[in-house]
């Protein structure tokens, strides 16, 4: 039940920062459509955070707009009076048009109401990553800090790295910080590492394949090559359970029973084998060796270990505000070239699109099972710029489509007819819709496997 409850609180944690994070990506971009909407007189019928087919969680008339909650977590909406959208409200298109109505608008009107979500989507991605520079400025930790060298799983064996290899290069491009290295390589399509091994310098070539491998494990993709240290205690949780002896704070696990290792990523390997039993835990404890017995609850001691960012070296650089301003624009400008280039190769095939394709799951798992602030922002900051990239795209029922008809009309001077702009808009829900589905069976699928 004790374990139950840990995965349950880990869970809850997830959701919820998901949960924050979506309603602000959410009800900001909606009221990029608002706000112009209501300013160029148009009447707003409904504001709406995520999607309520029959039935609302919570909803309040004032005025003309009536505000809620629906039960779909799958984005919002605002209904427009006058506007062919996914409520799909044909009977009102049948009347003559109402000044109120936004196909009563002028062109140039119309375009900044469909593109007001992307834009403010764009701002909000700006002003979160100036934010977190300015307040919590970048910490790193550089490869070459790494008196251990790093930790191999066996992918990276597999094309010849080993534990102790410290990683100098990327196609001979010096390495700054380490956490990096793993989405380099996939971004960049590096063809080569150059390591150290010991005192000896050498080349570690990148087989075309290893993107495809790296994406298909995206969930542990820094366990590609993560840090190498040792099994230091911070501290002992109230969950331990020592049945002969304790482990102390500044203990130095080295075995399991008959096995010894030297490193916490051999710790995690071995300690599934004694699941739930009695166990004989080896320590130093200065230039002493104690031994503990305890129980290894579905694998677990119940420690809090020292994490690399105490026992080396990292670089912080702080900023000030203005300082901030073009150092978290170019953040947020990076962020969005790392998706395009991503997209790219999913749609060259140098990575399979299942493998990087997800729903609301896959999104809700990328935050921490704690709550950490720096993470959650730095999630929104980049869900957001995504959002801005999604929607703008040309496709019909995305406010790039109804931007790209506008633009048209504005060009030739010839406005899409109600009926064209219906059948669009439902070849565009069937689309989202269908890749929606598909992405959810998706991760379903990820989940029984």
């Amino acid at each position: 039940m004790t374990l139950l409850a840990i995965d349950l609180s880990s869970v809850a944690v997830k959701t919820g920062q998901f949960i924050l994070s979506f309603s602000i990506l959410v009800v900001l971009h909606e009221l990029g459509h608002f706000i112009p909407a209501k300013l160029f007189k148009c009447r707003v019928e409904k504001f709406y955070l995520f999607f309520n087919p029959w039935f609302s969680l919570w909803k309040v008339q004032k005025g003309e707009t009536e505000y809620g909650i629906g039960w779909i977590p799958f984005g919002g909406f605002v209904k427009i009076a006058g506007m062919i959208d996914e409520s799909m409200d044909k009977e009102q298109l049948k009347l003559p048009p109402q000044d109120f109505e936004f196909r009563s608008k002028p062109a140039w009107q119309r375009l900044i109401i469909m593109t007001g979500g992307v834009i403010v989507n764009i701002i909000l991605a700006i002003v979160i990553f100036i934010g977190i520079t300015s307040y919590w400025g970048e910490e790193y930790l550089p490869a070459k800090n790494l008196t251990y060298g790093i930790a191999t799983d066996s992918l990276a064996k597999s094309i010849g790295l080993k534990d102790g290899d410290n990683v100098v290069s990327i196609d001979r491009v010096i390495v700054e910080n380490f956490q990096t290295i793993p989405a380099e390589i996939v971004l960049k399509e590096a063809k080569s590492l150059q390591i150290l091994r010991g005192k000896e310098k050498m080349d570690i070539s990148i087989p075309p394949t290893i993107m495809k491998e790296l994406v298909k494990h995206n969930k542990t993709m820094q366990s590609f090559i993560d840090v190498r240290y040792p099994a230091v205690v911070d501290s002992v949780l109230k969950s331990a359970v020592f049945t002969e002896g304790t482990l102390l704070k500044g203990d130095t696990l080295i075995g399991i029973n008959s096995n010894y290792f030297g490193y916490f990523h051999e710790l995690v390997e071995l300690r599934q084998k004694y699941k739930d039993s009695i166990v004989t835990v080896s320590a130093l404890r200065g230039k002493d060796t104690v031994r503990i017995r305890a129980l290894m609850k579905d694998g677990m001691i119940g420690l809090s270990m020292e994490l690399p960012n105490k026992m080396f070296t990292t670089v912080v650089k702080k900023y000030s505000f203005f300082e901030s301003i073009p150092v978290g624009t170019k953040r947020c400008k990076e962020t969005l070239d790392r998706y395009l280039i991503g997209l790219k190769q999913i749609f060259t095939g140098k990575v399979n699109a299942n493998d990087s394709l997800g729903s609301v799951i896959s999104i809700g798992n990328t935050f921490p099972s704690i709550w950490d602030w720096e993470r959650f922002w730095t999630l929104t900051g980049i869900f957001s710029i995504i959002l801005a990239f999604m929607n703008i795209l040309p496709i019909p029922a995305l406010d790039g489509g109804h931007a790209l008809f506008t633009l048209f009309e504005m060009i030739t001077g010839k406005k899409p007819s109600d009926k064209f702009m219906e059948y669009a808009q439902i070849v565009g829900m069937v689309l989202l819709l269908s890749l929606m589905a598909y992405a959810l069976g998706l991760d379903f699928w990820r989940l029984i496997k």
